[in-house]
């Protein structure tokens, strides 16, 4: 279809969080703080893994991934988000808005099937570590990554090929702070009932199905745990209480945005940012700065470092 007969509309227009100026101003110094910890972080712990050998093992590769999808899934919103507290008119080209929607599905689609295969890694490496090393080969790592991506890429691209088609002719203000299929699809000159429903169910379907698949490893990991030794057990669950709670955070918004929409618009805008700014700060603050190998990975850097300083 021809999108230049379908659409006159140019740009959307984005209302942010927020109308007032002085609380804007607050939201940028909050929101550049949160970023800037994000690629920080994120960069740090990939650094970390690349360098050093003993943090060479599946665990960590996933890891190092899911840092590289963290940094990447934050940089799609949150930039612009930041810029447009500093602007009275918060457009966004219609090219921009589609390329927004793209890349939010893509990359969250990525990042939550690396999850359900970061707790896959979890489940081999507990309850069959005599094979671990066979399983989480490093070609079955990178096939399984390639895997996360391919599925993203497909789901995001299976959405794009109905959303870039839709006659786009009048309305065009968006209840958000970025481009969201839900909301896009409410600004497009036809009756969108049955197709908003269709494309929440698509990203729903693979939201439920990875967040399923999650709970059951981790419910495998604490029993297997509990049956062979109390200390264990607690460790695990202590672990595993902490990865639950990244996913919870992740998916819980997504869920709520795609399965069950509350149609309400600051829950929507608090869950929008709660996925796509606090869950990749909570990311490597849960999977890395408790995991004691990261830690003696840091000292040992550190100490290079300091060591590296006094010989020059």
């Amino acid at each position: 279809m021809d999108r230049g007969n379908q659409s006159v509309v140019s740009e959307f227009v984005l209302l942010g969080l927020s109308h007032s100026w002085n609380m804007q101003v607050l939201l940028l110094m909050i929101f550049l703080m949160l970023y800037l910890t994000i690629v920080f972080g994120n960069i740090v712990i990939m650094i970390l893994i690349i360098t050093d050998l003993h943090l060479h093992s599946p665990m960590y590769f996933l890891l190092a991934n899911l840092s590289f999808v963290d940094i990447f899934f934050s940089s799609v919103t949150t930039p612009k988000m930041i810029t447009d507290f500093l602007r009275e008119s918060k457009t966004i080209s219609f090219g921009g808005c589609m390329c927004q929607i793209l890349f939010v599905h893509f990359i969250g689609g990525v990042e939550m099937v690396l999850l359900v295969v970061m707790a896959y890694d979890r489940y081999v490496a507990i309850c069959k570590p005599l094979h671990y090393s066979t399983i989480m080969s490093l070609q079955k790592c990178i096939g399984l990554v390639v895997a996360s991506w391919t599925i993203g890429f497909v789901h995001a691209m299976s959405q794009m090929a109905v959303i870039v088609q839709l006659p786009f002719c009048g309305p065009r203000e968006i209840d958000s702070f970025f481009c969201d299929i839900p909301l896009v699809i409410k600004l497009a000159c036809m009756d969108s009932y049955t197709l908003g429903i269709l494309m929440n169910s698509d990203s729903g379907v693979l939201a439920m199905t990875c967040f399923i698949l999650l709970l059951i490893s981790y419910t495998h990991i604490l029993l297997t745990v509990h049956q062979s030794s109390k200390t264990g057990a607690l460790k695990a669950l202590s672990t595993c209480t902490a990865h639950i709670t990244v996913v919870v955070l992740f998916f819980g918004p997504c869920i709520f945005v795609y399965v069950w929409p509350l149609s309400v618009t600051w829950v929507d805008k608090f869950l929008a940012v709660f996925y796509s700014v606090i869950t990749p700060i909570l990311n490597p603050s849960i999977y890395a700065l408790r995991n004691k190998e990261i830690k003696n990975a840091m000292k040992r850097y550190r100490n290079s470092y300091i060591d590296f300083k006094r010989n020059f």
